[in-house]
């Protein structure tokens, strides 16, 4: 019977900007389903097996909602490369690579337990356009225990000799991939065109009727780079936006994750608020490859979704941890280049955004939610300094911005403990 009691300084995110604090509070999970938190124990669980952590920090677990799981070997290579150039001469060569199914497996096995290890247990991920190493990823962060989905990418042109699939084999290989997905339960598949440069609208139709037929999620990429947004327009001289590439095709739904969305001017975001697409920001890899800062604070004003990524390898920093401190100090930017006329986002809020932003699109409700399978981590801060006794809030923030070896001492994913 997977029930059990947490005990320790509990913090969570239920609504943008506001903490719910529970020092030395009690955590009940009831078959691997949060019951509630309580100041004190009630007696009905009492007889529940209880892991107290002391005066450690139980958070909830992070989400990233964009990342390139092929990139990972060479995260934090090339940052001196404007998004294209870093495509063509990094990120495609790595990611051809994943033709071996054994360099596959090794990467991404330490892939999965790396995600465990930084707390982090929901992802929605691009594998490369191998159909084998793509199943290869599901299998090993099934197996570590973590829960999201899965793309494998589709690129019919503008890609590189060794990493561009035709038009048929990429329709032919992404259909041969969901059918092998069945066996997965925690890893669900979602369709991937790379953006749209890298497909053509034969592929790019095919996807659509793929996503309505399926009920398919979608993930991609929106208004990175000015450069990549001429490219677009080029493609696409028909559509007055980028984001018009994808709806025309019927890639522009509320289960769609766009990623970066940095110059989405007010047409564009009111596009998304209105569709329901999510907006993934990325701001450590945006601020790597020069590509700006989002108008995330204008974005969750005019009701766009919004969720963080790691964007890894644009993004340097696997951590969920360093994304949300990423977030808040682009937003610091972000302020100063609107002339202090837009509030920056706060440590609360940036945290709501790495965990219950993302928590959301799979169907969980924000904060520590009753009937929401357990997703948390333990985190143990007593090796940092003070020069004075930080309350719970305080140490939350501090825990933010400062990394301390071996700090996350379990993990909850999906009600399971896979750490610790």
């Amino acid at each position: 019977m997977n029930s059990f009691v947490i005990k320790g300084n509990i913090v969570s995110a239920p609504t943008l900007g506001q903490l719910e604090v529970t020092p030395r509070g009690y955590l009940a999970v009831e078959e691997g389903r949060i019951a509630g938190i309580f100041p004190q124990l009630p007696e009905r669980y009492a007889p529940l097996p209880l892991e107290d952590y002391g005066d450690c920090l139980i958070l909830q677990s992070l989400c990233d909602m964009h990342m390139h799981a092929p990139q990972y070997p060479m995260m934090a290579v090339g940052t001196d490369l404007p998004l294209l150039a870093w495509l063509n001469r990094y990120a495609f060569p790595v990611e051809a690579r994943f033709a071996d199914p054994d360099f596959a497996r090794a990467i991404y096995r330490r892939l999965a337990h790396d995600f465990l290890e930084n707390g982090t247990t929901r992802v929605c991920l691009f594998s490369s356009l191998h159909t084998e190493a793509t199943l290869i990823l599901m299998e090993e962060l099934e197996a570590a225990g973590l829960v999201g989905y899965v793309g494998k990418v589709n690129m019919d042109r503008n890609g590189a000799p060794n990493l561009q699939e035709s038009t048929e084999g990429s329709m032919r290989d992404t259909l041969a991939w969901l059918d092998a997905c069945g066996r997965f339960s925690h890893i669900k598949p979602m369709l991937t065109p790379r953006f749209t440069p890298s497909c053509t609208d034969e592929l790019m139709a095919f996807l659509g009727r793929l996503a309505r037929e399926r009920k398919l999620p979608i993930q991609s990429h929106l208004s990175e780079n000015l450069q990549e947004i001429e490219w677009v327009r080029q493609l696409h001289p028909e559509c007055q936006q980028y984001w018009e590439s994808y709806a025309k095709f019927g890639l522009w739904t509320d289960r769609t994750l766009m990623a970066h969305c940095v110059h989405s001017d007010r047409r564009e975001r009111e596009a998304m608020a209105r569709s329901g697409v999510t907006m993934v920001h990325c701001a450590n890899s945006n601020n790597t490859l020069c590509s700006g800062v989002a108008p995330v604070r204008i974005m969750l004003q005019e009701g766009v979704s919004v969720a963080l990524g790691s964007d890894v390898a644009g993004g340097t920093q696997l951590s969920m941890f360093d994304v949300v401190a990423a977030t808040v100090r682009a937003s610091k930017t972000r302020r100063i280049q609107d002339s202090w006329e837009t509030d920056f986002l706060t440590e609360a809020e940036a945290w709501y955004l790495g965990t219950s932003a993302g928590a959301r699109f799979f169907g969980c409700a924000p904060g520590f939610a009753v009937g929401d399978p357990l997703h948390a981590l333990v985190l143990d801060d007593s090796q940092l300094l003070s020069p004075h006794p930080l309350d719970v809030e305080e140490r939350f923030q501090r825990a933010v911005y400062h990394r301390q070896r071996d700090a996350i001492r379990a993990v909850w994913s999906e009600g399971r403990k896979v750490l610790g």
